[in-house]
Parts: C-alpha cells; structure tokens; sequence
C-alpha cells in the first residue's frame, strides 16, 4: 500500500507541473495573433453517427468535458473504491482529520460565495466553484520542496482531495441535471444492473466492462444527468478483489487504476487545462473583477479553503476526534490548508457546468479561478517553505 501512495503522489505531482505550463500555453495562445484558431479549435463541431440509432455533435471543447473527463472521473472512482475499502479511507481513524478538513474546505468556500451573489439566481449557480480542490497542482507544489515535506502530510492532502471529489460528485448529480429523459435514464439503469450481475459473477475481462460502461456514458449523456458520473458507477462496479480457486488474486480494478494514472494525468487533464484555461485577457480590466462572482470565487479558493479547513482541523484535534498527521506542525497543516484553495481542474469543471455556453462576467469567472488558484499555490509554497520541522521526527 506504501508503494502505491508513493507511485500516486509522483505521477500527480509531475502531472500538476504540466498542467501549469499548459495553463500559460492556453493563456498565451488566446492572447496572440493565433487568438482566431485557438477558438477555432474549441468550437469546431465533431459529430457521431451509428447507423440510425444514434447520433452525437457536439464543439470539440464539450466532447473534451462531457467525454475524455468521464475518464478523469473513472480514475476518481477507482481511487475513492480502493480507498474506502482497503486504503487511507477504510476506517474513521483514518478518514477523520482529513474528512473535517474536507467538510470545512467545501463549507466556508461556497458561503463566503453565497454572501456575495446571494439575491443573484444565475451568479448563484457558481455557489459551488470554490469548493473543489486540484490534487494534481496541490501535489505538485509539495514536489518543489522536497524532503522538508512529511510523507504523511502528502497522505493527508491526498486524502482530503479524494473525500473532495467525493463531494464535488454529489454536488455536480444534485445540482447540475438537466430536464431528465426518463428513456435514457431507464437504459442507464439497466447498464447498472448488467454491471452489478457481472461484479457478483467475479467476472474480469476489464474489455467487458468498457463496453458495458461505453453503453452506459452515452445513455447518461442523453438523460440529461452529466456524462461524466457514468464514470463514478462503472468505477464501483469494477470488482477490487476477486479470489478463485486455484487462481492468484485478480484485480481488474488495480489494474484499470495502474493504467489509466499516466493517460489521464499526461493526455486527458492537459487537454482539459489546453480547452478550458484560455481566457481573452485583452478585454478584461481590473474595474471587471468587481463583481460578485468574481469576489465570490477568488475569496472563497483563496481565504475560504483555509480557513475552512483549519478551523475544522483544530476542532477535531482539540476535541480529541482526531490526531495531527505524524511530524507535521501547525505550520505545516496551515501552508496545506492554503494549498487547498488551488481549485483549477476542478472549479473549471464546475464553472463550465454552472455558466455553460454563457459570457455573462466577460471570462472573469475563469480568469478568478486562475487568480485564487495561483494566489494559494504561491502563498502556500511560501509558507511550507519557511516552515520549521518537527524536532527529532524521522520523516
């Protein structure tokens, strides 16, 4: 299980450090000469027909967030099953600190947002947008400082980013469906259940469960609940363990896990941050950031995820619910606490689902991303860096 965090905290902190350097690629890119065919590319419509029965066209840029982020999600799934059943999350000893940090990273975020757009029915839809947190950029960060990080702080960020996805999951299927298409969701359901039958029959061709989850993400996209969760389900249903007789251990799901880390982390995330983090920045002006959302977001990622997250950090501790991670300082707890306000992939995610297809706040809303997001990253690293280690701890 020690190899595993070690290989998962690697691949996602070199997975953060590019996500940042096509993140200014994207930023540079739109803001050039070549302005015309960035945009070009992101509205270029790609259709999809099989025969009569079905027929898909989308612009590139929501097959990229409908369809290869079903991927991210799967890998998400995946993770949060290995955890919860035999990982940093498989019992309350483990899952109590960073699940009050987590509680609190979401809770303060959305209503430092809520005080600002209250009143506001469309600005409201964004409440969510600085509760995510980036886990690729936060480990990233914690990379450029070395050893002078405690291995079970990375646990400990790791883990409060994963019990976050858990609820960015449960945020995104209350409260981004659309109007339902009962047909689909009915088609959906029974994709489920042929996945569920398979799980109990131990069955481990990873080929089968694919087709099956193909199936499945096109009939979730067209119920109108977002393609992406059919990600989550297929995750669940992919066996973890499966013991035969005569045969060693199988783990369809390991494996999946194993392969899709490096496709997902170099590919899928990078196209994303390429797609979606291309803000026309030659119309926008400071008098532009004055406006609720804008406030909302970059406040909420940046003073809400700290705090949230240490005030519930000290509560637990004091109130004995929970013990600081081992050779971590205060200190330390609160230059992660800040790295938590890196929302990026994720807040993105949520603010293309909120304002979808909509210029209302002139880009402002995902150039405030950006801000809050290199706000608590820098500030973060700056005080993980001048922080002082724990005497006499082996880290």
């Amino acid at each position: 299980m020690r190899i595993l965090v070690k290989e998962f905290i690697k691949k996602e902190s070199s997975a953060g450090i590019i996500l940042i350097f096509i993140t200014f690629l994207a930023l540079s890119l739109r803001n050039s000469p070549l302005s015309e065919y960035y945009t070009l590319i992101l509205y270029t419509n790609v259709e999809v027909y099989v025969g009569e029965l079905l027929s898909l066209e989308k612009p590139l840029v929501l097959w990229i967030n409908d369809g290869l982020m079903a991927l991210f999600f799967l890998l998400i799934g995946l993770e949060i099953k290995r955890e919860l059943l035999a990982g940093h999350l498989s019992s309350f000893s483990k899952i109590a600190l960073p699940g009050f940090a987590a509680l609190g990273g979401m809770l303060v975020p959305a209503l430092i947002f809520i005080a600002f757009n209250h009143g506001d029915e469309f600005a409201m839809r964004g409440w969510a947008i600085p509760t995510a947190t980036d886990i690729a950029f936060a480990l990233g960060i914690l990379s450029l400082l070395g050893g002078r990080i405690p291995a079970s702080l990375k646990v400990f960020l790791m883990a409060l980013a994963i019990i976050d996805d858990i609820g960015a999951i449960i945020i995104i299927s209350v409260f981004y469906t659309t109007e339902l298409s009962y047909i689909s969701m009915l088609l959906a359901l029974g994709c489920f259940v042929i996945l569920l039958i398979m799980n109990k029959l131990n069955v481990v061709r990873i080929t089968a469960y694919i087709i099956i989850g193909i199936i499945l993400w096109i009939s979730v996209l067209k119920s109108g609940v977002h393609a992406t969760l059919a990600g989550i389900i297929l995750a669940f249903t992919i066996p973890l363990n499966v013991k035969r007789e005569h045969e060693k251990h199988i783990s369809p799901s390991r494996i999946l896990e194993k392969n899709l880390h490096f496709w997902v982390a170099y590919f899928v995330l990078p196209i994303f941050a390429f797609m979606n983090a291309g803000v026309d920045l030659k119309s926008i002006s400071v008098q532009d950031f004055v406006n609720p959302v804008s406030l909302g977001v970059i406040l909420g990622l940046f003073l809400g995820k700290q705090i949230g997250v240490m005030l519930c950090v000290f509560i637990a501790v004091r109130l004995h619910w929970a013990q600081l991670p081992k050779c971590v300082t205060w200190m330390q707890m609160y230059g992660v606490a800040v790295l938590t306000g890196i929302g990026f992939t994720m807040s993105l995610f949520v603010d293309s689902l909120a304002y979808y297809d909509s210029n209302a706040f002139m880009h402002t809303d995902k150039l405030s991303i950006l801000i809050g997001s290199l706000l608590s990253g820098v500030v973060g690293f700056v005080i993980l860096r001048i922080a002082k280690k724990r005497k006499a701890c082996n880290i």
